[in-house]
């Protein structure tokens, strides 16, 4: 747009021009007829003020935005195209709002500055409260209510002709004559206090009354109290403000909601910015910023067993956390981990040598937010067990084959003349394999030993069967020796016939004995009594080391069952 003019001095201009002929400048201009309402409603134009009513005015052809404002009615804005050569012709009627707005009041009185357009606190069409016209005094009156105010006058398509503060008391009227603002005073408005509410815009003839509405602002928070990273929703309502703003967020509009999560306590404020002044309301979160965390570990003892290089037993344990409001979390001594979670461990003792292990692995949650908040909490698992070297291990699985089977021998065997015998060829298999297992333990412990206790059946005198057991004992010892054992390891003991085994108890014994048919239990209960006298003619062997006795399972399957039975 190359000018601007107001209505009647374009329109005659433009009648002038059409009778006497177009000149090649004006040729390229383009018309438009506007009608406003209200008659008073003042027009902008690329948000150039015009001026107020309706009339014609020229402009380059093109695009335009029309804007048409007047207190107490709703704007209207719409682009328009003017052509060339044309007349466009624009009619706008601006929409009332009803209701009333509450006094006491002030008054502003301009002087000068015909069709200059008046704002209250701020420079853009939405804070237009009327033109200079409409504020001159008599029944011509601009009211606002009692305050501060920062006025702006805009002259028609000729810059600012005023702005600067000012102050409206209640039932007073502040005088400016624009040509003079340093000659601004104040009078009395004694009706200021006693009007009470009026419309936003009365017209009537040459009288107008603009009565400024105070913005009204209200703000609340859906949850007073969040914990740290929750949100609530910020609700807010304001009228009669252009600008509506809420600390910490920014420009919003004139109503709405919006979810918020802050960090801190905070103070969230509303400031509604209109033509009648500036109002505030605020509403406070506050934070929570405290983090209630859970530890926990399961089981709370694990076992731990080694045998030299190979961890043969080792327990496992589960921890468990949760720290719902916080944002980062470290649990020792494995550092960041999720505020919630779950972790299975296997539990490996610090002591490395050989002997019992106890000892409590501790798991430490540190766990903060944004907030500020943090928390700390720990939990404990015992360890218990053993660390064996490899030779113990090795001994233990010897030892649970030792110390073998009972020897049995044959009635009156051996003979005093014949010590040497008496062993029949099933029971020194026995011995052979008893005799290879011990010398391995032997190696590995070399304390360790064997005690012989020899028994005889019941038949034969105390004195006689004392010496039969020896000799049975001794010659189970012999035999041993035979097969690499050393004598000093060996310990012999005679019982003759006492402690005998009755048949109740070879009864039993047969039961347990496995690889046993169902024929062959019936052969020996056939035979009972014989078998009883055969089982009370052998030789038990102790393991002195850990006290564990020989099976006495008798041989009842054995090649050689006949000699034992004689």
């Amino acid at each position: 747009m190359r000018t601007l003019r107001q209505m009647l001095t374009v329109f005659v201009l433009s009648l002038a021009v059409l009778l006497l002929g177009a000149t090649p400048l004006l040729a390229k201009c383009a018309h438009v007829k506007l009608k406003v309402a209200p008659k008073e409603a003042y027009v902008f134009v690329d948000g150039i003020p015009v001026g107020p009513g309706s009339g014609v005015i020229w402009a380059d052809p093109g695009e335009h935005t029309l804007a048409v404002y007047n207190y107490g009615y709703k704007p209207y804005s719409a682009k328009f195209t003017a052509e060339s050569g044309k007349t466009t012709t624009l009619s706008v009627t601006l929409e009332q709002i009803s209701g009333t707005t509450p006094g006491p009041w002030g008054r502003i009185e301009l002087k000068g500055g015909a069709g200059g357009a008046v704002l209250l606190n701020g420079t853009t069409p939405d804070y237009l409260v009327g033109d200079v016209g409409e504020t001159k005094g008599g029944k011509r009156r601009l009211l606002v209510p009692p305050g501060d105010y920062q006025l702006t006058v805009l002259g028609c398509c000729s810059g600012t002709l005023y702005s600067g503060p000012i102050t409206v008391g209640e039932g007073q009227a502040t005088i400016i004559p624009l040509a003079n603002p340093g000659g601004k005073t104040n009078g009395d408005f004694a009706a200021g206090k006693t009007l009470g509410a009026l419309p936003r815009f009365q017209s009537a003839g040459a009288a107008v009354t603009i009565a400024v509405a105070k913005p009204t602002a209200q703000m609340s928070a859906a949850s007073s109290t969040v914990d740290c990273g929750a949100s609530t929703q910020l609700n807010w309502s304001t009228t009669d403000a252009p600008k509506v703003e809420i600390s910490g967020i920014g420009a919003v509009a004139a109503s709405g909601q919006q979810s918020v999560q802050p960090t801190q306590t905070t103070d969230y404020k509303l400031t509604a910015t209109g033509p009648g002044g500036i109002v505030t309301n605020d509403t406070s979160v506050n934070v929570n910023a405290n983090i209630q965390s859970t530890l926990s570990v399961e089981p709370s003892q694990v076992r731990y067993h080694k045998v030299g290089d190979k961890v043969d037993e080792q327990g496992s344990a589960t921890l468990t956390w949760n720290a719902p409001a916080a944002s980062s979390a470290t649990l020792d001594p494995f550092g960041s981990v999720s505020p919630s979670g779950t972790r299975t461990v296997q539990l490996t003792p610090t002591k490395s040598d050989v002997g019992a292990v106890d000892e409590t692995v501790t798991y430490t949650l540190h766990s903060s937010n944004a907030c500020g908040g943090s928390d700390t909490k720990t939990a404990s698992v015992h360890i218990v067990g053993t660390i064996d070297s490899g030779r113990e291990a090795q001994a233990e699985i010897l030892a649970a084959k030792l110390p073998g089977n009972s020897i049995y021998f044959a009635t009156n065997l051996p003979t005093k003349g014949r010590p040497e015998g008496g062993l029949v060829s099933s029971e020194e298999q026995v011995l052979q394999q008893l005799a290879d297992i011990f010398k391995q333990y032997n190696s590995l412990l070399p304390d360790a030993h064997l005690i012989l206790e020899g028994r005889a059946d019941r038949r034969g005198s105390v004195k006689y069967n004392m010496a039969l057991s020896q000799r049975r004992a001794d010659r189970v010892k012999s035999y041993l020796v035979s097969q690499g054992l050393s004598d000093g390891n060996i310990e012999t003991k005679a019982f003759g016939k006492s402690e005998q085994m009755d048949s109740a108890t070879v009864k039993q014994l047969l039961e347990q004995i496995p690889n046993l048919t169902d024929q062959d239990r019936k052969k020996v209960r056939r035979r009972l009594p014989t078998f009883v006298l055969a089982n009370n003619r052998r030789v038990d062997i102790v393991l002195g080391t850990t006290g564990k006795r020989s099976t006495q399972y008798y041989p009842y399957t054995a090649t050689d069952l006949k000699q034992l039975l004689k």
